[in-house]
């Protein structure tokens, strides 16, 4: 049976949900940059509490990683991302939804063999391929300045 083009075109519209650009983009903004508050508030939160802004900075940081991994083992980060789309891929706190959902599914096959395997199966490519990038854009500024 051949299918052409024009078929399969019309049967991959059938089937994809409709999806409304504007008001995903909007929800993605404002989850995006409502994470992004929370960490400047903790960030505050710590500065206030006498620490230096390097270590509150970093200590904002912890939390929302701990909060991320606690949200996605209770399985709260996926309900948020399903209606936040991308805005849940803040770096920090989406690098720490992809590690805790990978321990999370390997966990049943073991310490070393499920979660000390596979935890970096989904973030894994983004630490080589961000670390070799910067490596080589890193050589290209030394040759060219």
């Amino acid at each position: 049976m051949s299918i052409t083009p024009q078929a399969y075109k019309a049967m991959s519209d059938k089937a994809s949900p409709k999806s409304n650009t504007k008001v995903n983009v909007a929800m993605a903004y404002l989850t995006g940059g409502g994470i992004c508050a929370i960490g400047q508030l903790l960030r505050e939160l710590f500065s206030a509490l006498g620490y230096s802004q390097d270590t509150a900075g970093s200590w904002a940081s912890i939390t929302l990683v701990i909060a991320s991994a606690l949200l996605t083992g209770a399985g709260l980060y996926q309900k948020l991302a399903k209606h936040a789309g991308a805005g849940t891929l803040v770096p920090i706190t989406g690098f720490a939804n992809a590690v805790s959902s990978s321990a999370i599914e390997s966990s049943s096959e073991g310490w070393v063999l499920g979660v000390g395997a596979k935890i970096f199966t989904i973030a894994g490519p983004v630490i080589l391929y961000g670390c070799a990038a910067s490596a080589v854009y890193g050589l290209l500024y030394y040759i060219i300045v």
